[in-house]
């Protein structure tokens, strides 16, 4: 469940009062929107969630690996985006010339950008309508090629820059298209639902 955080002394924090709050705060996973709202996820992960999570990072580390192509980051990493939200995807790729074009100290924050390519993977707690709201952010901020996951029923949404959102059943190959070159995969194959 993620809940809103509201501080009565504090309209919202910069990037800079963000990020000492979460050095200050590690057990909390928050984000922020772009209206300056601070949102904390009260919900440790279920195990079959922390289970397929897992299984969507090696599947795309595995790709990556033989490819060189980018790096793979898991749920803890947030990013800045323009719209002056930051947010944190599951699982996120930035490509290898935006990754080493980051400074040491960009890599040590939350970098001012937004991913190439981002999972969010819908657990039962989630709001799927939550959820979508916060797919098309990330498509207005950025990331080229985004997959929501819904396990419970057993659809993934495929957003893309510039195109329609459009959805795949579990039973059918997903590609990474144009942004995960050679990236494809049956997510019946490697999650539980």
């Amino acid at each position: 469940m993620i809940l809103p955080l509201n501080l009565p002394v504090h309209d919202s924090f910069s990037d800079e009062e963000l990020l000492a709050f979460s050095l200050a705060n590690p057990e909390l996973s928050v984000e922020r929107d772009e209206h300056g709202q601070l949102f904390i996820n009260m919900t440790p992960t279920f195990a079959i969630s922390s289970s397929n999570n897992s299984e969507l990072i090696t599947e795309l580390g595995i790709w990556n690996r033989k490819y060189k192509a980018g790096k793979v980051l898991e749920s803890n990493g947030g990013y800045f985006l323009p719209d002056s939200s930051m947010r944190v995807p599951d699982v996120a790729w930035i490509q290898l010339d935006r990754w080493n074009a980051m400074s040491i100290s960009e890599k040590k924050s939350f970098p001012h950008l937004a991913p190439d390519f981002i999972i969010e993977l819908k657990s039962e707690t989630d709001s799927l309508a939550d959820l979508q709201g916060k797919m098309e952010k990330w498509i207005t901020n950025g990331v080229r090629l985004g997959w929501l996951i819904c396990t419970d029923k057993q659809i993934t949404y495929i957003y893309e820059a510039g195109a329609p959102v459009t959805s795949i059943k579990f039973e059918e190959t997903i590609s990474g298209g144009s942004v995960l070159n050679n990236f494809s995969v049956r997510l019946s194959d490697i999650l539980e639902y």
